[in-house]
């Protein structure tokens, strides 16, 4: 089987797990990096014995076949859509494009390029999610009739050197850790086919605390506390929470699901680990459950190699444009439901992403 020639654009905090990963695979070469800063591009490649430069040096070079996109949520989808113009596949940290006109322009020039569209959150991917969807499919608690999710924090000014982005358009909660529940949840139950929620801005302005720029303050954009519901083509009801405005600690789990015959806990799906319990109906206590599958440690990449190896092998990947769009699309329902004091319902659809088998070798994908 064949590499893919592989650069990457975006060397910020995020690109280190990928260049760290990236090779391991048994479908992708990183061979360059890229970013505005070329200085620090140059940096990273040296770092990991790659070629370092600007985002134009990647975007020509001949010789790649697959951009992985690692810059901000603002600039996902002009850099995908120069990536397709290059005549490249494109694989896109999350969220997949900021507006749904965006993204919906980035599908439809990759089908008119005959080229393939990928996504993060991967972490669906990860040994934690990847047996639950087993249990899931072989029954241990029944029918599943809903779900919950809940993602509570106080933001990223106290800690994330430099916040702004996160409470500008395409950040908030939702758009920053929605994927990861949102495209878990798609992952074990299908699609979503109506969403309604309410959504506000607690505090207009925020102060980061974290160096290196402290006391300055940043004005919020986007809602910072959404709450949401989600009726799943398949049955269940879910519930989600995203919120940066909780100055206190949460015990609320990430994930539960509800079926006929039990609960079960599922693990935080911005890992690719985790413990997995189930409680099933006539028991008295938890068990846990031992994860069946590999990447059960940062694992970051996986969607893009898996994508690499069906781009190959001509079969679909997981990580899809399509379920990263339909995610986008719940996300942005979400919100227009609480604006308009109504139901979304959704326009897009998409395929459940296939389970991995069993027994699937480290780093070499089915």
């Amino acid at each position: 089987m064949r590499k893919l020639k592989t650069g990457i654009i975006g060397t910020g905090n995020i690109s280190g797990i990928y260049l760290e990963n990236g090779n391991r695979f048994d479908s992708l070469e990183v061979v360059a990096c890229g970013d505005l800063n070329v200085e620090l591009a140059k940096a990273k490649g040296e770092q990991h014995g790659i070629r370092g430069g600007s985002v134009e040096d990647v975007l020509a070079d001949p010789e790649i076949e697959l951009i992985i996109n690692l810059t901000i949520p603002k600039a996902h989808a002009s850099i995908n859509l120069r990536a397709l113009e290059a005549g490249k596949h494109v694989y896109v940290e999350k969220p997949f494009a900021v507006t749904r006109e965006e993204a919906g322009e980035v599908l439809r020039l990759a089908e008119a390029k005959g080229l393939s569209v990928g996504s993060a959150p991967d972490t669906f991917l990860g040994g934690g999610i990847q047996t639950c969807i087993k249990l899931l499919e072989d029954g241990w608690i029944g029918t599943p009739i809903g779900a919950t999710a809940f993602m509570v924090g106080g933001g990223h000014e106290t800690w994330h050197p430099s916040p702004e982005f996160y409470y500008q358009t395409g950040g908030g909660p939702m758009f920053d850790m929605g994927p990861y529940y949102l495209t878990a949840l798609v992952a074990m139950l299908g699609p979503i086919t109506r969403v309604t929620g309410s959504a506000r801005i607690s505090y207009p302005e925020r102060t980061i605390t974290s160096q290196p720029k402290f006391g300055q303050k940043v004005q919020v954009e986007v809602p910072t506390h959404i709450a949401g519901i989600m009726d799943f083509a398949s049955g269940p009801i879910g519930t989600i929470l995203t919120s940066f405005d909780a100055k206190g600690a949460s015990t609320l789990p990430r994930i539960e699901v509800y079926g006929s015959g039990g609960t079960m806990l599922v693990p935080d799906p911005n890992n690719f680990g985790g413990e997995i319990k189930i409680w099933r109906a006539g028991s008295k206590e938890w068990a846990s459950i031992p994860l069946a599958f590999g990447y059960s440690e940062n694992a970051r990449g996986v969607g893009a190699a898996d994508m690499a190896k069906a781009i190959v092998s001509g079969r679909p990947h997981r990580a899809s444009g399509e379920l990263a769009y339909h995610v986008l699309e719940a996300m942005h329902g979400f919100h227009d439901a609480s604006e308009q004091g109504a139901h979304y319902q959704m326009r897009s659809t998409c395929a459940r992403p296939a389970p991995f088998p069993l027994g699937m070798q480290p780093y070499m994908l089915d």
